[in-house]
């Protein structure tokens, strides 16, 4: 690509080698672009400077303007990230021998606390659909597995037959790198679980073969989007005000499992995570309880 180049030019063919080359997903390809908009539009108000001649001075500039306008910490270490990306293209293209801003930090990212229900909730959540029909019945197996075992929705509807020993009391997952971990079930969980496999899976199955444990009503395995829906449905049925998202029962499972003596260590190995400071963020939730629970009962509290 020519030195010369107009920003849109450089642009352009950017999108093109994250397309074509690097096979990212659209949306992932559209973040860039809306990243890379804003950087843009920023450094060529007033003097029309081309991106491939801006300093370490320019793109400061743009993340501080970027934060007096709101952006969070998380969403401009995002934007860096898309930058620095660009311009290690560039050197691709040999328009730059270097990256000016290789060296330029990431912002310290706020940790948010995750969403957590209480036990209450919970409950309320499982206990709401209609054990009674076939489908009603899948959704409460869903709810109390998803709970007992802390999965990600991803991997509970991903989940296979063989994955499953109900004898022992585990279920086993492949989690994210394409790592095999051991859960515990439970004793709840395995009852209602033995019940769906026998009652009301076959019925759902219909004249399928499918060796996945959670099926729609075509017998067809059940999708993150399908829970989405579901949690949704039962959590306005069950008269859940606080926003709840697939992912807020895999937080209340280590929340509570810890509020009860669990160690981390054990329920960083159940949750999938391969950085137990991952899982460290749950203590923070889990000592707000504690904390209560000082105040109230201890003399000096």
């Amino acid at each position: 690509m020519k030195a010369g180049a107009t920003n849109q030019m450089l642009l352009d063919g950017f999108y093109t080698y994250m397309v074509a080359e690097r096979r990212l997903a659209p949306n992932t390809v559209e973040s860039y672009g809306r990243d890379l908009a804003r950087y843009c539009t920023f450094i060529e108000q007033g003097r029309m400077q081309p991106v491939r001649s801006c300093t370490r001075a320019d793109l400061l500039r743009f993340l501080s303007a970027e934060q007096a306008n709101g952006l969070s910490a998380r969403s401009i270490s995002r934007m860096l990230s898309s930058i620095k990306t660009f311009y290690n293209y560039l050197i691709i293209e040999g328009v730059l021998e270097q990256n000016p801003f290789q060296d330029v930090q990431t912002p310290q990212r706020d940790r948010r606390l995750p969403g957590v229900m209480t036990r209450d909730e919970v409950e309320a959540l499982i206990n709401a659909p209609n054990t009674e029909s076939p489908l009603g019945f899948r959704d409460r197996t869903f709810f109390e597995v998803l709970y007992a075992t802390g999965l990600r929705v991803s991997e509970l509807v991903g989940l296979r037959m063989d994955n499953l020993n109900l004898d022992a009391g585990f279920v086993i997952v492949m989690g994210k790198g394409s790592k095999e971990r051991i859960v515990p079930l439970g004793e709840a969980a395995v009852d209602v679980l033995r019940a769906y496999l026998t009652q009301v899976r076959p019925v759902l199955m219909k004249r399928s073969v499918n060796s996945r444990v959670f099926l729609n009503r075509e017998g067809l395995p059940m999708s993150r989007q399908g829970f989405w829906k579901l949690i949704k449905k039962y959590c306005l049925a069950a008269g859940i005000t606080k926003k709840i998202s697939p992912h807020t029962l895999r937080h209340s499972f280590a929340t509570h499992i810890l509020e009860g003596g669990a160690d981390l260590r054990s329920v960083q190995m159940m949750l999938g995570h391969s950085d137990i400071a991952t899982t460290q963020i749950y203590t923070h939730v889990a000592g707000s309880t504690l904390k209560k629970i000082h105040d109230t009962y201890h003399p000096r509290g």
